[in-house]
């Protein structure tokens, strides 16, 4: 059963919720940061995730709440939709309105990677020329690297060869999700780190900026005593 909170609340009571611990001074911050504010009213993410909490998973509200545009309304939907009732139709849908990083991340990482069209996801949008939707497929990489505890090595080694082929992409936010995939892997295990070591040497070996960073900071992280 729903608990009393869950049945309770409505999308304007959430984001009366929401208003109550905004603070509109945090969006210069945001901003800064390269987080598009134009629709965000200034909640922490600890807000956003404490309010998750207790609201727990109630998916019809979450539909709810990305239907308003709201930045954090948004963040707070993909906390407690349901992955189980994420069809392949909302997670193209949800994805595609994807306009900040940190809405990409967090969509990813509380929601899509848990869902069975993840990983075949991933290597679809890695292709996709929009900027946050290519980010998308290489955050579901690294979510995945950290999430999904039993999946095989061989889904992450069939990632590398597409890390390897869009290490050129000079995109900020493209470039920084390509390397986070690719340190995640190979941070999994000893034979991920020897496969995420042998591409990122392969990927220092091209011409573009963007591919020299993404291998050099890898090799850096991955050489470390600690992996």
């Amino acid at each position: 059963m729903l608990s009393s909170l869950q049945t309770r609340m409505t999308v304007s009571d959430v984001i009366k919720e929401l208003k109550k611990v905004s603070d509109a001074s945090r969006l210069s911050g945001m901003s800064s940061f390269g987080i598009d504010v134009s629709k965000a009213i200034g909640v922490s993410i600890p807000n956003v995730r404490a309010l998750a909490k207790k609201i727990k998973t109630n998916h019809s509200l979450a539909l709810q709440l990305w239907d308003t545009e709201i930045h954090e309304a948004r963040i707070l939907a993909s906390m407690i939709a349901d992955s189980k009732q994420v069809t392949k139709s909302l997670f193209n849908k949800w994805v595609a309105d994807f306009n900040s990083w940190d809405l990409c991340d967090q969509t990813c990482g509380n929601l899509l990677d848990k869902t069975p069209f993840a990983i075949d996801k991933a290597i679809e949008f890695s292709k996709n020329k929009r900027e946050y939707v290519k980010r998308a497929g290489f955050v579901l990489m690294a979510a995945l690297a950290v999430h999904d505890k039993k999946a095989d090595d061989a889904v992450f080694i069939n990632f590398l060869p597409i890390i390897q082929r869009e290490a050129n992409d000079e995109r900020n936010f493209v470039r920084k999700a390509v390397n986070w995939a690719l340190r995640q892997i190979g941070k999994r295990n000893k034979k991920l780190n020897r496969a995420a070591l042998l591409c990122a040497e392969s990927i220092l070996t091209q011409e573009s900026k963007s591919a020299k960073w993404i291998a050099t900071d890898a090799i850096r992280e991955l050489k470390s005593k600690k992996f």
